[in-house]
């Protein structure tokens, strides 16, 4: 399952929106430097969905606010 994700980094609310089934809207507190936001995907994306962080892959967009994961 891939998963096409718009991250706004450095949010005062941390939070999912959910606009389908493979679109998200991800907010986190973590700044987008030194891949901090993307690890805060990575858990933000693996809790939501009650899975590992190890079945959380970044596929695409490691330094773009508009990233694809795929859940494995």
């Amino acid at each position: 399952m891939k998963l096409s994700i718009t991250v706004k980094p450095g949010s005062k609310k941390q939070g999912i929106e959910i606009l389908s089934d493979s679109e998200w809207i991800v907010r986190v507190r973590e700044p987008a430097t030194e891949g901090k936001a993307n690890i805060a995907i990575i858990e933000a994306v693996a809790v939501k969905l009650n899975i590992p962080k190890s079945k959380v892959v970044l596929v695409r967009g490691s330094k773009s606010k508009h990233k694809i994961i795929e859940i494995s």
